[in-house]
């Protein structure tokens, strides 16, 4: 029986695919086998020493202090392209409602007063200050190319843009998908440079801090739009609000509200809305538990921040062994002398890497007395071991 303990109202579709069989889920669980989690933090709390993986209902895990989790050997695991096709979405209405002037073109209409006819008269003294433009025949700027830009892109494609890209780190698998028509840039600042609108579409980590800054933002053409529905951080705000006070930049939207943003004429500020969706809280809630289960049942490891991927399939014979370490020369070798010298014979063995991490998975033939398994917790650089 395995204990999953939840934070957050989790999607129900990602629960029940727990078996009652095998699983007890909620959020009063204790001696957790893995927690499930969406938005509630994790930086305050203490780690259960019954605690394996880690399930994000997301993409994001700045809520999650990942590097304390992967010392003890715990797995974290998010839903990368899960709420891709909310993302997306959003980030084309943000960019038709900065390319019209909806917001402050509602903003006018909630404020009139009067009867019909001097509402009628006062709309059409003043809707030209509401002119805006089309997107169709524009250029598009997409930095960023996994699951979520690519499907902006795509997107944008099919509504008459034109798609400029760049993402030295898109996978094949994204770039299959990716539409024909898109256009290669060479840097941020090419881009920049040729694009009436970009959207950001990356991950927020030490080195995409503030990476969309005033270096970069000088390059822009005059009166472009920046969307960003990546994280607030990949953003230096005051480069962004400057350039929108001089009017080099036409508008910024964003899913990020700051004291600085709100009610600035140029800025269009959403409530973290971009997963927010019945349909991306599902497929979120749904990716994790399948692969929690797939982590618990059997050891495997499939979209984790901080551990490599690890899938071999079950055996129908033997014991699985499953070993967190850190990447350092000679574990993989210390671990089967030590099988060796119990006289446990290993079926399979898969071992991966990834930075100064990697996991291990062994199949042996018998049952590893308890004795030999604290002989593998004792080997330097040996961070978790688990017995399945």
């Amino acid at each position: 029986m395995f204990n999953v303990l939840t934070y957050n109202n989790i999607s129900p579709v990602g629960l029940d695919r727990f078996p009652e069989s095998r699983y007890k889920v909620g959020p009063e669980i204790e001696n957790p086998d893995a927690i499930m989690l969406r938005s509630f933090s994790l930086h305050e709390q203490s780690i259960p020493t019954s605690l394996k993986a880690v399930g994000r209902a997301g993409a994001g895990v700045n809520n999650i202090p990942v590097e304390e989790y992967t010392k003890r050997g715990i797995p974290v695991f998010n839903a990368p392209g899960a709420n891709s096709n909310a993302v997306a979405e959003l980030a084309i209405a943000g960019m038709l409602l900065a390319a019209r002037n909806i917001v402050p073109a509602l903003n006018f209409v909630n404020a009139l007063e009067g009867d019909e006819k001097s509402m009628s008269n006062e709309i059409e003294k003043n809707k030209k200050h509401f002119a805006g433009f089309e997107l169709s025949g524009r250029t598009l700027g997409v930095l960023g190319l996994g699951a979520i830009g690519v499907r902006v892109a795509n997107s944008a494609a099919a509504l008459g843009l034109n798609i400029v890209g760049f993402d030295p780190f898109m996978s094949l698998e994204n770039a299959w998908k990716l539409t024909s028509s898109a256009i290669p840039a060479t840097g941020i600042d090419d881009l920049v440079s040729r694009s009436d609108m970009i959207s950001l579409h990356i991950p927020l980590n030490d080195k995409t801090r503030n990476l969309f800054n005033k270096d970069h933002i000088k390059h822009i053409k005059k009166g472009a739009t920046l969307v960003n529905f990546s994280r607030a951080g990949v953003v230096d705000e005051a480069a962004v609000l400057e350039a929108l006070d001089s009017g080099a930049l036409h508008a910024y939207v964003c899913d990020f509200p700051t004291p600085a943003l709100i009610n600035h004429p140029r800025a269009i500020v959403l409530p973290h809305l971009g997963a927010s969706t019945e349909e991306a809280e599902d497929n979120c809630a749904a990716m994790v538990a399948d692969q929690l289960r797939e982590f618990l049942e059997y050891g495997c490891i499939r979209n984790s921040v901080n551990f490599p991927e690890v899938v071999v399939a079950p055996s129908n014979e033997g014991v699985r062994i499953c070993i967190a370490n850190q990447n350092v020369p000679g574990v993989v070798g210390h671990i089967s002398s030590v099988l060796g010298e119990a006289g446990l014979n290993i079926l399979d063995l898969l071992n991966k890497s990834r930075g100064d991490y990697a996991f291990t998975l062994v199949d042996i033939h018998a049952e590893a007395p308890t004795e030999i398994l604290e002989q593998i917790r004792s080997i330097d650089g040996v961070l978790s071991v688990r017995v399945i």
